[in-house]
């Protein structure tokens, strides 16, 4: 994504400068890597822009020990290639905003990867972006550059400063470089699907599955409505909602997991087994939210409890229209809604306030996001936590200010 007017540091200390002279004057900056994810969040109103894509390479790789450094504004397809040349991958499998915000695939930074911790559908057996990160540098908002952890588990004692800017989408600092863990890639990958199943039926099919010692490592449901968007023809062209369930290990295992499975699961149906390469383009979409691209409607992400990911989308539709597929086992939620004022945050406030979970919006025109809160807003303590650090790391305020939540 090519954001005009941008100013792009070369270095550490230059990105250092900058910051310090714009907390001098008091001036708001905007923070981006590749600027994929702009436009989640609510809009932000800065004197100036700072993208870190010109800090970019990877600093250290060493595959015996499952683990990588790279400056935050590599691109996270060439660290993905690098793993992939060593036969090594990221666990959390992250997805690639980007093709449904209207940009283009492949061109997401490793350094927002960990800042917004957006995380894939491997996530709901090996964690989340932020349980993966070993160390960071970054620059805070007085200027000052720091680092924090380093290259193993459970070096630091006290409050984790590298976890918790995962997620901080640049409102606390500016990271310059990440180090984190990494796994070999799965020799083989199959998925089971089962065709047909209503909501609350692959729900309960997708918990039982997780819960049986197959190592199942992915869980998704898609109504006929998104099967029909696929481009995975295989389960396109089914004309039903497909439930996807992954297994991935050695050749040998995979294929005897598959068939124990499928016994397991024989009450629901017969499940048809799809071989590596169709599995891996399937997956691929699922990571790319392929069913969600070339449209401009409003769109959620929800998380919640997985045995009531059906439920929300039931009591959201006492409200509005809307299309849902389900990650995670059911506990995430990605929701299209109609166009309207406030993208239906208050109907769907109330019914997150009623089953639990957070609910974020991730697409909707600037005005929308302007006037609505975007993530889901703090209880009391913890909105008096947030504000207590992001004074500590940002004491004038001015890294993406507004954006995660409205300036008081």
């Amino acid at each position: 994504m090519d954001v005009p007017g941008v100013v792009r540091p070369a270095t550490e200390w230059e990105l250092s400068s900058l910051i310090a002279a714009a907390a001098e004057r008091g001036k708001p900056i905007e923070v981006l890597g590749a600027g994929t994810k702009r436009d989640v969040g609510r809009p932000v109103q800065a004197a100036l822009t700072i993208s870190t894509t010109s800090l970019r390479g990877i600093t250290l790789y060493e595959p015996t020990e499952l683990v990588m450094s790279a400056q935050a504004g590599t691109l996270l397809a060439d660290v993905e290639g690098q793993l992939a040349a060593k036969g090594q991958m990221l666990p959390f499998e992250p997805i690639d905003l980007g093709p449904a915000l209207g940009g283009e695939a492949g061109r997401g930074t490793i350094g927002a990867v960990f800042a917004t911790n957006l995380s894939g559908s491997r996530r709901v057996v090996t964690g989340a972006a932020r349980d993966h990160l070993l160390g960071v540098r970054a620059v805070n908002g007085r200027g000052e550059a720091f680092k924090s952890g380093g290259r193993v588990m459970k070096n630091v004692t006290g409050y984790d400063i590298a976890r918790g800017l995962a997620g901080s989408w640049g409102t606390l600092a500016v990271l310059t470089e990440v180090t984190f863990k990494v796994v070999p890639r799965p020799e083989e990958t199959a998925t089971l699907v089962l065709s047909g199943l209503t909501d609350d039926l692959a729900t309960e099919v997708m918990c039982q599955a997780l819960g049986t010692p197959y190592e199942v490592s992915g869980a998704v449901h898609l109504p006929q409505v998104m099967a029909s968007r696929l481009r995975t023809s295989e389960l396109r062209d089914l004309g039903k909602s497909v439930t996807a369930l992954r297994i991935e290990n050695f050749s040998k295992f995979v294929r005897y997991r598959c068939e124990k499975l499928r016994e397991n699961l024989e009450p629901y149906g017969k499940a048809e087994v799809l071989g590596d390469d169709v599995s891996r383009a399937f997956w691929d979409e699922m990571r790319q939210l392929s069913v969600l691209q070339g449209d401009q409607r409003p769109l959620w992400r929800i998380s919640t409890k997985p045995t009531f990911g059906h439920k929300v989308v039931e009591a959201i539709r006492q409200y509005m229209p809307v299309n849902a597929f389900y990650d995670w086992s059911g506990g995430l939620i990605w929701l299209e809604v109609p166009v309207s004022a406030d993208a239906g945050a208050s109907d769907i406030r109330r019914v997150i306030a009623q089953y639990g979970g957070h609910a974020t919006l991730m697409r909707a025109e600037p005005a929308v996001r302007a006037a609505i809160d975007v993530f889901q807003p703090l209880e009391p303590g913890a909105e008096r936590l947030s504000r207590g650090i992001k004074a500590a790391f940002d004491p004038a305020g001015i890294l993406n200010p507004g954006r995660m939540y409205a300036l008081s």
